[in-house]
């Protein structure tokens, strides 16, 4: 549910959803007062009515007495004269908060109300004053309900029952009170549920990004954020999440590519020393005439050459993974036929072999029309590093032979070089292409090498859209394999004519 949606939703519910249980448990008190009043007050009927009108509520009060007085009238007014019958019939009207009076020709002949009340007297009969409720009003409010009758010898009387309002109001005022109560207990309790269901979907998820926020600013990444919902508000935890993990990963990255930085100088300088140590010692030989013949002399400059060389092609292969890093190598991609393109590779690669008493094979299965996009460059010196890696790592124990195989694929060509040299263990085949990674670990500084052939290959064939790998026997030898995929002319749509230039 949308967060929108929700608030709406939640401010019908505070509205509607307690006034509906505020009306229903209101009517349902008043009924149960209401029967209870009737109940206690021998009322003839009871409606919600009264509730509003509690003084109408009277004329219905000691309704079965008032029946048996009117029977009595009726029947027997005679009765009127019978003090014991006239006590019984105030007893009973005790218990609910009202008395009897008797007056025979205007005189009190019976009165049911205690001694010195200050209803005595205040109510005087008037003949027409038959079958009426009359409220008298002032500091002691009352009702008043009379009947008039005739004894057989031809006296006139009336019999009253007084009820004191002052007593019965409270009781009606009471339901009021307590359906007020009841109306602010469950309001409370409706807006407490409400504030407690809006807080458990904004304010906490809300509290959640805060902390996490807090605990980031901190430097602390691991605290995750967790959608407890689909709105607005789970969207957020969602994207918030994605972006701590993000900035993790990127942090991790920084860390790692500031080690690699720093191994990676510490790693050049070692290479560099090497050779310098060298060239400086052959030259203090030169300045110093230990190269007194000039085949000693020749040779002495020879392997400084050859020193300037290798330090020369290490800040080359450095430099070019910079570029490769940063990605702004630009590439050359055309059409390469693999059969033309991989037979002056070969040929290229086995005179320096050779000339390094290496055995080369070279292998081409592929059809001769196979095609593929590649920068020339860039391939060969994936090539030459393969070779290269080879030739550093040879076993002594025999003679190093490499081979090329070149295989078709149904969507690739597939490029094997194959040596017989040591071998890579199970364990470092993972790692072998991630930069710096070398598995000699003395670090034999006579093999050369940054540590990075292998990884600037990687880049270049991803770069190719290929995919590069490899499988290695310890003691037998390793095969790196690449892949690239085929060149497919674009098939002519319907009714496209050739056109010849």
């Amino acid at each position: 549910m949308k967060l929108s949606t929700k608030i709406i939703f939640s401010y019908i519910t505070a509205m509607v959803f307690p006034m509906i249980i505020i009306v229903g448990m209101i009517f349902g008190m008043i009924r149960y007062n209401l029967n209870s009043l009737k109940k206690e007050y021998d009322l003839d009927e009871v409606n919600y009515e009264m509730m509003l009108n509690p003084v109408s509520m009277l004329s219905h009060m000691n309704a079965s007495s008032v029946r048996k007085l009117d029977a009595l009238i009726a029947d027997d007014p005679d009765k009127y004269t019978d003090e014991n019958y006239l006590n019984e019939i105030n007893d009973r009207l005790k218990k609910r908060l009202a008395c009897i009076v008797v007056r025979i020709d205007g005189k009190t002949f019976y009165s049911g109300l205690p001694e010195n009340s200050h209803y005595n007297d205040t109510f005087t009969y008037t003949p027409d004053s038959n079958n009426e409720s009359v409220y008298v009003l002032g500091d002691y409010p009352y009702h008043v309900m009379q009947r008039n009758f005739v004894l057989s010898n031809g006296d006139a009387g009336n019999v009253q029952i007084y009820t004191d309002v002052q007593k019965f109001i409270p009781q009606v005022h009471r339901t009021y009170l307590y359906s007020l109560i009841l109306a602010i207990i469950i309001l409370f309790a409706g807006s407490a549920s409400i504030l407690y269901s809006l807080y458990r979907s904004i304010l906490r998820p809300i509290n959640k990004l805060k902390n996490s926020a807090e605990s980031i600013t901190a430097g602390k990444l691991n605290v995750p954020v967790t959608a407890e919902s689909d709105d607005e508000i789970g969207e957020l935890c969602m994207a918030f999440e994605a972006m701590r993990l993000k900035l993790k990963d990127q942090i991790e990255q920084n860390i790692q590519y500031e080690k690699d930085s720093k191994e990676l100088i510490s790693n050049i300088s070692h290479d560099l020393k090497t050779p310098m140590t060298s060239i400086k010692g052959y030259i203090e030989g030169l300045m110093d005439g230990v190269a007194d013949t000039p085949e000693k002399r020749e040779r002495y400059l020879k392997t400084i050459y050859n020193k300037v060389n290798d330090m020369n092609s290490l800040i080359e292969e450095l430099f070019l993974y910079a570029k490769l890093d940063s990605n702004s190598v630009t590439y050359s991609f055309i059409k390469l036929n693999v059969n033309a393109y991989f037979q002056d590779c070969a040929d290229e690669i086995s005179l320096d072999l050779q000339s390094q008493g290496v055995s080369f094979g070279y292998f081409n299965y592929a059809d001769e029309s196979t095609v593929v996009i590649a920068d020339p460059e860039q391939l060969k010196r994936v090539i030459n590093n393969i070779v290269g890696n080879s030739v550093k790592y040879a076993s002594p124990d025999r003679p190093l032979s490499i081979n090329i195989r070149i295989s078709d694929e149904p969507e690739f060509i597939r490029v094997e070089i194959q040596d017989n040299g040591k071998g890579i263990a199970r364990k470092e085949l993972p790692y072998i292409f991630d930069r710096l990674y070398r598995t000699d670990a003395s670090r034999n500084s006579s093999r050369g090498g940054s540590g990075l052939g292998l990884s600037i290959a990687r880049k270049i064939i991803e770069e190719h859209g290929g995919k590069i790998w490899a499988e290695s026997t310890e003691g037998v030898g390793t095969t790196m394999i690449f892949v690239l995929r085929k060149y497919r002319e674009p098939e002519k749509t319907a009714g496209q004519e050739e056109i010849s230039v």
